[in-house]
């Protein structure tokens, strides 16, 4: 049995999609990221880097295991799916998370940050990050024209890009043009893992619906708060 400690993040749904991709039965600890229970002793004590997501594995001695993309290779090596065991087979899709976690991630959270929630508009920051972050998905158009996900057969790698890519109206980058990418993308979506994944452990996808506006402010103001705490050494 996994314990995941988690939080409605991109990054919190990499851990849940696989587990719920790969099967694994596992519980859920919801994390008050506005209550700053991440940064408690208890959670650093799995994580101690106060963020989610994090896991405990109960079949191996309660076993913790931090940092998503770790998590995801953890998750398949304990179950034998999503992850070759052939070294090029494997490198390749270590390759594509790693984008991820050195590109999108990285990118697109700035982008968030700077677009969303911080309380001053700096156009050049939010011109520097969508900017990049488009690039990038342009990375992934261009290497999706002839493969139909990112490293031969359905991935953790195309999980974790997926959990952030899926989000790219919340950072204010286009995907216009892109059609490999929205193929990719419309793709993943009809599978019941991930649709299952990102629920977990609220269903939060109304807030990427510009129809919800008042819900979505009130996210951004939460949100906007952690980030100032953050800058003055409250988060």
């Amino acid at each position: 049995m996994i314990e995941l400690y988690t939080s409605p993040t991109p990054n919190g749904y990499k851990a849940s999609i696989a587990l719920e991709e790969m099967e694994i039965p596992y519980t859920t600890h919801p994390i008050d990221l506005m209550a700053g229970e991440q940064k408690q002793a208890g959670f650093l004590e799995i994580c101690p880097n106060g963020r989610i997501p994090a896991i405990v594995d109960t079949d191996n001695d309660r076993f913790p295991v931090f940092e998503s993309g770790a998590i995801m290779i953890y998750l398949a090596e304990k179950s034998g799916k999503f992850l070759p065991t052939d070294a090029s087979g494997r490198s390749r899709v270590i390759q594509w998370l790693m984008f991820q976690m050195g590109g999108i991630g990285p990118m697109m959270g700035q982008a968030n940050v700077f677009y969303r929630y911080f309380p001053e508009k700096i156009q050049p920051a939010i011109d520097r990050y969508q900017t990049e972050g488009r690039r990038l998905f342009e990375v992934l158009d261009t290497h999706l024209q002839d493969n139909e996900y990112l490293a031969g057969d359905y991935s953790i790698a195309d999980m974790a890009n997926w959990a952030w890519v899926r989000t790219h109206n919340w950072s204010g980058i286009s995907i216009e043009g892109l059609d490999n990418l929205s193929r990719w993308i419309g793709l993943i979506v009809e599978r019941p893992g991930a649709q299952r994944g990102v629920k977990v452990p609220v269903d939060i996808a109304e807030l990427m619906d510009a129809k919800r506006q008042e819900d979505a402010d009130e996210f951004s103001r939460n949100a906007r708060s952690m980030v100032v705490g953050a800058a003055s050494g409250g988060e």
